[in-house]
């Protein structure tokens, strides 16, 4: 049974009308405008003073209930470069951008809980909630910028929630440690010297290294870190060659690593070096590498976890509990590495019988919309718990 509070019932078709306006007019990282306005709009329909321009194109707003802590919800607030084929009745109307991840559910739950609180009295709760809306959180890394701009002065912990179509709508998933991994990308260049196909003497065929290359970074995960820290090395991308007759003499390769320690990714960027030294040198092919430090692993802390497991509880009962792990990277590490905090999951699948129907980042994605519902009933039981009197 999904025991949502009462508050947040009351007001469900308004969280929802939020969420599917954010849907039909999405925004890219650091161009959020319109929906900076609207949320500006919404917090100030509620009594608050928010501040705008932070971490160039986010918001912060405090609801102040006196002295006590001082504690951070944020949401993200970005779209992503996708055409929509959802078919959707609220789907975007700009072209070639999409809510393709959840953030408009994102927005949409803070919005939910800012509206409840600002409707408590000022003797239900000791100190201050900090909303933050931050923007580009798909690569950008907004949450850098949030904290250069003072998002974080004088917070003592900071929450944060992501829709997860890949459970099923009434589960929670949060669990303390590395809940979301390193995520760094690479490119690679590999020089060779070109020449006919039949006559491969004294050439350096860059395919050949090239393959011999995507093999051997393969062994780093399976040969050098520990079986049971996941860590990943991908080749995405590899383009090289110009017609079937002609050794290539130059090959390019773009990849990603994602680790869940820092202690893997040090390890992983080590022997990449070493590999491709290596590999250079047995075909005498110059190889250069392009290596570019994403978002570090997000790593939640164990009380601030232990409050939002029991906040859960009091929504989804025995179904919170351990999350569905992904290697994907979220900005919201650079929160985590600065004060406590948890980043958790609500299930959000819309067919519950199939996982991956609709995954994030995909032009028909779509959520359980009552996975809204149940977010922000755990906003305010955690608030409850943290801020209550």
């Amino acid at each position: 049974m999904i025991n949502i509070r009462t508050e947040i019932k009351d007001i469900e078709h308004t969280i929802i009308n939020w969420r599917r306006d954010f849907h039909r007019y999405p925004e890219l990282s650091f161009k959020e405008y319109r929906t900076g306005e609207v949320i500006e709009k919404e917090l100030k329909s509620m009594g608050l003073n928010p501040k705008t321009n932070v971490g160039k194109t986010g918001l912060t707003a405090d609801i102040e209930f006196g002295d006590g802590p001082m504690i951070a919800i944020r949401a993200d607030m970005d779209a992503l470069p996708i055409q929509e084929t959802s078919g959707l009745d609220f789907a975007s109307v700009n072209d070639g951008v999409m809510h393709a991840c959840g953030h408009d559910g994102h927005m949409a739950m803070l919005l939910a809980a800012a509206k409840v609180l600002t409707s408590k009295k000022h003797n239900e709760y000791n100190g201050t909630v900090r909303l933050i809306f931050q923007p580009a959180e798909e690569g950008e890394g907004g949450a850098r910028y949030m904290i250069e701009d003072g998002c974080l002065d004088d917070v003592e912990e900071i929450y944060g929630i992501h829709v997860w179509n890949y459970q099923p709508l009434g589960e929670i998933g949060v669990k303390d440690g590395p809940i979301m991994a390193a995520a760094d990308m690479f490119n690679i260049i590999i020089k060779g010297i070109g020449g006919h196909g039949a006559a491969p003497q004294g050439t350096v065929d860059s395919i050949v290294v090239a393959s011999q290359l995507v093999q051997s970074l393969q062994t780093i995960v399976s040969r050098n870190t520990n079986p049971l820290e996941s860590s990943v090395v991908s080749i995405g991308k590899i383009n090289g060659g110009n017609n079937f007759n002609i050794i290539a003499d130059e090959v390019f390769l773009s990849g990603t690593v994602r680790a869940y320690t820092e202690e893997n990714r040090f390890l992983i960027k080590k022997r990449l070096n070493e590999i491709i030294d290596g590999v250079a040198n047995t075909y005498r092919a110059e190889i250069k590498l392009d290596y570019k430090d994403g978002y570090p692993p997000t790593i939640n802390h164990p009380s601030q976890t232990e409050k939002v497991l029991n906040a859960a509880k009091k929504v989804v009962g025995s179904k919170a509990g351990k999350p569905y792990l992904s290697m994907g990277g979220e900005d919201f590490a650079y929160y985590l590495e600065k004060i406590p905090g948890c980043f958790f999951f609500v299930g959000s699948a819309p067919n519950k019988n199939s996982l991956f129907e609709t995954p994030h980042h995909c032009s028909h994605f779509n959520m359980d919309e009552e996975a809204l519902l149940i977010g922000a009933s755990v906003y305010l039981n955690l608030l409850d718990e943290i801020v209550g009197i």
